[in-house]
């Protein structure tokens, strides 16, 4: 049985990762709160949080992460024409509230683990700090699809996506890797494997590799500030 670490509310250290983490996997610490010292910390050690609202904040590093490269990145003959269509216009950090509230909304009535409000605020706070971005997905002005994650050197790290029409949230993932790779980023995190995500070209890594990368791209030269403008997907 795996023996949990508590965090201190005034501490910001966590744990060494080990091998034991098993059961279940990758769980790493319980307890802590959600102040932007602490989640940047946690990112730069390949940690996230992911925990419902009914339980203590909880803290994973997963023995297998699923990653996509963007020069990986795969898109479909029928994602393309989809694309080709004009049928969505996609803009970066102009409704990260709306985004994280929507992907909160779809995971509440859903499958999976969904994102309190707790964790809504942290992640506004890094929003405002520059530090997360969201990707959004407008259909005849309407917002129907996007994702949101945290950024840092050159590695983006996907928190979560939505989409209220058919392939939104597959456009928002293609168009922020296209630029992210444009930019020189390395790495997109998309935490835990998935079809979806595994149809776009992501593909599963061990924990000890994805640290490597994580430690080599971290304190590399990223995009800085807001990630203010508009995309058309035609032009990928």
């Amino acid at each position: 049985m795996l023996k949990l670490h508590w965090l201190s509310e005034t501490s910001l250290d966590f744990p060494p990762i080990s091998r034991a983490l098993r059961d279940p996997d990758g769980l790493l610490a319980v307890g802590g709160d959600l102040r932007p010292e602490r989640l940047q910390l946690a990112y730069e050690q390949g940690i996230f949080p992911w925990y419902s609202d009914d339980q203590p904040i909880l803290w994973w590093s997963p023995s297998v992460r699923m990653v996509l490269l963007p020069e990986e990145l795969q898109i479909s003959r029928s994602m393309r024409k989809v694309l080709r269509k004009k049928q969505f216009r996609i803009s970066f950090d102009t409704a990260f509230r709306r985004v994280i509230g929507q992907c909160a909304a779809v995971r509440e009535t859903g499958p999976g683990t969904w994102i309190t409000a707790q964790m809504q605020e942290a992640y506004c706070k890094l929003y405002a700090q520059h530090t997360a971005h969201s990707v959004e997905v407008w259909e005849n002005d309407e917002l129907v699809g996007g994702l949101y994650g945290i950024a840092m050197g050159q590695l983006f790290f996907g928190e979560s996506m939505f989409s209220l029409s058919d392939n939104a949230s597959k456009a928002a993932l293609i168009v922020l890797t296209r630029q992210l790779q444009r930019w020189g980023y390395r790495l997109i995190d998309c935490q835990v494997p998935s079809e979806h995500l595994r149809s776009l070209g992501a593909r599963e890594m061990p924990r000890k590799e994805f640290l490597r990368l994580l430690a080599e791209y971290r304190q590399a030269s990223g995009q800085s500030g807001p990630w203010a403008l508009e995309i058309n997907p035609d032009e990928l």
